[in-house]
């Protein structure tokens, strides 16, 4: 991760104009989905109030994956993402399933983003043909990101912060309306509604497991920090609040917010496909709540399509740079964007467009397509657990010598490996995710072929050449300065 790389043309680079509050509402933004607003109806109808401990467990084991994905980042100044590590700790087919499965995933999401942000656009504007929005909203994204990399920052900064406005007026009206005795057809609103109908675990333990079926992909891009971090100003301080302030987010916004909705209404009342936020708004006798959450909705959509443009193009950019994509895509432009990779990404997007029009089984098909990505996001997170330990194995002096150790070490990431087997149970109960579960290894076989034919070809080992030669040199620097510490304090102790 450097803006900097030891080159001998002297190519543009990335640059760091991200400054503290766009890596902070950023990582806010990673961590807050659109499933949080539409998709916690589905959660709360299957695990009943439990949903507060599944959110609290998820949120607990990723915390962890980010805490070892910020001691990698931080190890070597020459990471630009987690695939760059990946690729040097495990080796260079690590970094290319890393990083073209995060694409992947981010496509995916990119698509089903941009069909749902012409369905809430249609809800706002009745007659409104599809490829309307869905054009606008990829050409609006494409010239934000085209301009700087500031601007994609100052978009998400303001695309997060209205998330946190939608959040923090759900529980100050639910807060009021539980403080005030609030009644409705549905009983009255207050805390013991949490426990009152069925207990906390109404739907036992199968209906535990099924929340977490559902809501682990709420947390689909919490780790978007990390792609990030080769235009982070002050990534030594930076990177660590985003991460450290994980836990916070999840409590408030997630475990605050479902605690406010199962208090006001009881958990009996939600169904699938139904926002408990305009339910709750809609109780509060806001007649304009249907409105203001498909806006809400509509910006949180726009949202993670902004995120997934930057972040494909900037996981491209990486790729083509290691010899792992086509060296069209390493080429920057005069404002240190890489715009060829943009193209590709909106291109893609533009799909999207396409598929609106394919038919009515297409919602379905979508459904089953992002659980795809989401099982893929599983695998990334993994990848970054297991660069973790071979981090420990093989560079025990830069661990040593961290500013920013993961917790609980190596023990804890085999009980973050252990939750995510039980996700990946969790996933075959259900016959819809099971179908997901079955197709995903099919792009691992695609990514397998690929790698194949490309890792003799000499251009790309040229090029990883160059980029293990990049980060070794960092690398010496780094054991040099470390050098000069212990040297230091061992001449300050005898002379003591």
């Amino acid at each position: 991760m450097t803006t900097n790389p030891v080159t001998t043309n002297q190519e543009p680079h990335l640059e760091r104009q991200l400054t503290n509050r766009h890596i902070q509402l950023i990582a806010i933004g990673g961590a807050i989905g659109t499933g949080l607003f539409m998709g916690s109806g589905k959660t709360i109808s299957a695990a009943g109030p439990s949903v507060i401990f599944v959110y609290m467990i998820i949120g607990f084991m990723l915390f962890f994956v980010m805490r070892a994905m910020g001691e990698l980042l931080l190890s070597n100044l020459n990471y630009k993402s987690f695939s760059d590590f990946a690729a040097d700790l495990l080796g260079p087919w690590a970094g290319f399933f890393t990083g073209w499965t995060y694409w992947f995933c981010w496509v995916i999401t990119g698509i089903a983003d941009v069909i749902a942000i012409a369905g809430y656009s249609k809800e706002l504007w009745p007659g409104l043909p599809l490829w309307i929005p869905g054009l606008a909203t990829v050409a609006i994204l494409l010239l934000l990101n085209l301009v700087t990399v500031k601007a994609f920052g100052e978009t998400e900064f303001w695309f997060a912060l209205i998330k946190i406005i939608a959040i923090a007026a759900l529980i100050i009206v639910g807060m009021f309306m539980i403080f005030t005795g609030f009644q409705s057809d549905a009983g009255p609103a207050t805390f013991t509604n949490l426990w009152s109908h069925g207990g906390m675990f109404p739907n036992e333990f199968m209906g535990f497991v099924a929340g977490f079926q559902i809501a682990v992909f709420a947390f689909v891009g919490i780790e978007l920090v990390g792609t990030t971090a080769a235009e982070a100003k002050d990534p030594e301080k930076n990177l660590p609040r985003a991460i450290n302030s994980i836990p916070i987010r999840v409590l408030l916004f997630y475990v605050g917010a479902l605690i406010i909705l199962m208090s006001v209404t009881p958990w009996t009342q939600f169904q699938a496909g139904h926002s408990p936020f305009i339910a709750m708004f809609s109780l509060a006798g806001l007649g304009a709540a249907a409105t203001v959450v498909n806006l809400v909705v509509l910006s949180s959509a726009m949202s993670s399509a902004n995120s997934g443009i930057y972040s494909t193009s900037r996981m491209v950019y990486g790729l083509a740079q290691e010899g792992d994509a086509p060296s069209v895509f390493r080429h920057l432009s005069a404002r240190k964007v890489p715009q060829n990779a943009l193209f590709l990404s909106c291109v893609l997007l533009l799909s999207g467009v396409i598929l609106m029009y394919a038919g009515q089984d297409i919602g379905k098909a979508f459904e089953m397509v992002t659980t795809v990505s989401a099982v893929c996001f599983v695998f990334v997170w993994s990848i970054i657990l297991a660069s973790y330990l071979a981090f420990r194995r093989r560079r025990s002096h830069l661990h040593e010598a961290s500013k920013y150790r993961m917790p609980g070490g190596v023990p804890m990431v085999w009980v973050v490996f252990a939750f995510f087997a039980f996700v990946l149970w969790a996933l075959t109960t259900q016959e819809d995710t099971l179908l997901a579960l079955l197709v995903t290894p099919v792009w691992f076989l695609i990514l397998g072929a690929a790698w194949l034919v490309l890792r003799r070809r000499p251009a790309h080992l040229a090029r990883y050449a160059t980029f293990k030669s990049e980060l070794a040199q960092d690398l010496d620097t780094e054991a040099s300065a470390i050098g000069r510490d212990i040297d230091g304090a061992l001449t300050d102790g005898v002379k003591k």
